[in-house]
């Protein structure tokens, strides 16, 4: 193939259909680079260099395609996942939000770093996401602001079993 063929099929966008109806269009090269660093995110003091390499594309590139993927609200963050009690301290947090307030504290749930896996369940509790501090002091002090933004309780529910469930999934088969 040419060079320039497989420049034009990088980018060409390929349209998806996203859960709620909503066509998506992606470039061969970002469904690449969500598909295949779920797992196996280098680990060396240029991460996203190393990506570039094995996408056979720039840095600049990769690192554009990551904040216009999390701008459109198709890539929550970019981060790495610990296992409990590796490292800092975490909770999974629930809340029992009004429909009228959820946007609003959903946002300002998701503007803090700490907090991961954020999502609206049909339940009582209807908030639910997961902190990870670096210590149960700043653990605590992210509850307690967002129950003082919110005026709702954050009901903490420390791990008390672990359980091991690969997120990782192919997207694009």
């Amino acid at each position: 193939m040419a060079v320039e063929s497989q420049i034009a099929e990088r980018l060409s966008p390929l349209t998806e259909t996203a859960e709620q109806g909503a066509v998506v269009e992606l470039t061969a090269l970002e469904k690449r680079l969500l598909d295949e660093f779920q797992h196996d995110f280098p680990l060396s003091p240029a991460p996203f260099a190393e990506m570039a390499r094995r996408l056979g594309t720039s840095e600049e590139r990769v690192l554009y395609f990551l904040e216009t993927l999390q701008e459109r609200g198709l890539v929550s963050r970019v981060g790495p996942v610990f296992k409990p009690r590796r490292i800092g301290s975490s909770t999974l947090a629930a809340m029992s939000v009004s429909a009228a307030q959820m946007d609003k504290v959903a946002a300002y749930v998701n503007g803090y770093d700490e907090v991961n896996h954020n999502y609206e369940r049909d339940n009582r509790l209807n908030l639910w996401f997961v902190v990870t501090a670096p210590d149960q002091e700043r653990l605590e002090q992210v509850l307690t602001e967002i129950e003082a933004y919110s005026g709702v309780p954050v009901i903490r529910l420390p791990l008390v079993k672990a359980f091991h469930i690969d997120l990782g999934f192919p997207l694009w088969c």
